[in-house]
């Protein structure tokens, strides 16, 4: 299953962009600004979530238009092609419309058909910034390999801002009202940290296989903000109740799991490394990650403006894992030369002010 074709209608700067036959490797090379971004956007919205920027829906919607904005994707498959397609419409630009061969499905069903992935400039924080982004990240992973995952983080988020809503109440919460809201919390929220638990298992021990160079090797833990299992999580929910009712929040769970991250080689913590050794690790990560899609499901991956920061040595070590993949990879890059290596194979377009035009 692989991208095909796209379609934007009043997307950020692109009034009707068209792209079509794409390849393994696919470029969009263009000065700042010109809506390169913009493209990898709209493939990361066909995703469960809110996209590689976690932008707000009315912010997408293009100048010059009715207010709403369109994406369609033409998947090849063997068994046909799919056409996948999201939005908004004028009259309610907060609601995110998704349909699948022209039928509206719910958002979290998009895991089902494609496994998308990426790697921003603005991601050089993800380890000097709080838990919660380091959970995006790893959920975005797990979501890659098991689809279930985005109904199941659904249902937890779900009951969680519902208990604590009760919790932060003005009168005391109906125990039974408790009880049934945790059970819901410790059912799915036990489906998430496994997955999350299973999934740095895996990407560690493809790590692990991994050369200390180019790129720097990190080592992951899962730490776990609760019990990993459905009848301790409960049980651990029910006895914080008077703990929890005092700070007007759940104290226990997987909300507040962490993803630690050490440099292999130095024993460092991730957030006192440098900003290169940051981003050589978040680069072997992601690689890591694209090798396990291979044996479960290709998926799509996009990386904006990654290569032009890297080294000669390294930038060709990219370009070979990325070969050697099944994943289709989008790349972005404001001139051609650091692309070199695959210009030959890649499909090549050109962007300005929000026009696409295929160069090679």
């Amino acid at each position: 299953m692989t991208l095909d074709r796209l379609s934007l209608t009043t997307f950020r700067n692109h009034g009707e962009t068209r792209i079509d036959g794409a390849r393994q490797f696919n470029l969009l090379v263009g000065e700042n600004g010109a809506g390169k971004t913009n493209v990898l956007e709209a493939i990361s919205l066909l995703a469960p979530g809110r996209g590689l920027r976690r932008a707000a829906l009315p912010d997408m919607a293009g100048k010059g238009g009715d207010g709403g904005f369109s994406i369609s994707a033409d998947l090849a498959a063997s068994a046909g092609p799919v056409r996948l397609g999201t939005g908004t419409q004028p009259d309610r630009p907060t609601r995110r419309i998704v349909q699948v061969e022209g039928a509206d499905v719910a958002a979290n069903s998009l895991s089902e058909w494609l496994s998308i992935g990426w790697l921003t400039p603005a991601m050089d924080r993800l380890f000097a910034e709080g838990p919660s982004a380091r959970r995006r990240f790893l959920d975005r992973l797990v979501l890659a390999l098991e689809p279930s995952h985005a109904r199941n983080s659904a249902r937890l988020d779900n009951a969680l801002r519902e208990r604590n809503r009760l919790l932060g109440g003005e009168h005391e919460p109906d125990a039974s009202w408790l009880a049934a809201l945790e059970t819901q919390i410790a059912e799915s929220g036990a489906l998430v940290a496994q997955s999350r638990a299973r999934l740095i298992e895996r990407l560690s021990s493809a790590l692990t296989a991994l050369p200390d160079a180019p790129f720097a090797r990190p080592a992951l833990s899962y730490q776990p903000g609760g019990p990993l299992e459905a009848g301790a999580l409960a049980s651990a929910l029910a006895e914080g109740r008077r703990r929890d009712r005092a700070a007007q929040r759940t104290l226990v769970g997987p909300h507040r799991d962490e993803l630690v991250v050490t440099m292999a080689g130095k024993d460092q913590p991730a957030a006192e490394c440098s900003t290169g050794e940051q981003k050589a690790m978040l680069i072997a990560i992601t690689l890591a990650h694209a090798g396990l899609l291979d044996a479960d499901r290709p998926g799509v991956l996009l990386l904006d403006e990654v290569a032009a920061h890297l080294d000669p040595v390294r930038r060709e070590a990219l370009f070979e894992r990325l070969r050697a993949g099944q994943a289709q990879v989008w790349l972005t890059g404001t001139e051609l030369a650091p692309f070199e290596a695959i210009t030959q194979e890649a499909a090549v377009w050109r962007v300005s002010g929000g026009a696409v035009e295929r160069i090679s």
